[in-house]
């Protein structure tokens, strides 16, 4: 499709585009009503996504998904940690490596500012058949494999 063209394609990739927009004004929010650059709630986000996958997230790990330098990522790490919301932990198979873990209080920051968002996706959501759902899913992931190559 070309840049000329509207339809109802171009339609729901500009309802995503606002979608991510606002999203992102919301995280801003929550930086701001929590002392954090947007960055650092990107980083929580990255390990929070690595807890649900079964990773275990290293500095390189987050930096790598970040975008960050050794000196960013670390300068990220300090500020989350000093705000209590990550910890640095010694990796008990390995102890040279050190870990970074999401602090509870972190979650409960975060379920309070975005939980009536997650509710609500996953009442639309629920309410879906499979064919809908997976449709949606679908499309989600080819368009975020794009936007990673």
């Amino acid at each position: 499709m070309s840049g000329g063209h509207e339809g109802p394609e171009m339609e729901i990739f500009h309802l995503l585009r606002a979608v991510t927009v606002e999203y992102g004004l919301r995280q801003a929010e929550f930086a701001a009503e929590h002392g954090m650059h947007v960055t650092d709630v990107r980083a929580l986000i990255c390990l929070l996504d690595a807890e649900r996958a079964g990773i275990d997230a290293t500095a390189g790990f987050l930096g790598a998904g970040l975008g960050l330098n050794s000196a960013g990522t670390t300068g990220v790490v300090d500020r989350l940690e000093r705000l209590g919301l990550v910890s640095r932990v010694r990796d008990v198979k390995d102890r040279r490596r050190v870990l970074l873990r999401v602090e509870d209080r972190a979650k409960e920051l975060g379920w309070r500012h975005f939980g009536p968002l997650i509710d609500t996706a996953v009442t639309v959501l629920s309410g879906f058949d499979e064919r809908e759902t997976a449709a949606v899913r679908h499309f989600l992931r080819t368009t975020l494999d794009a936007l990673r190559t």
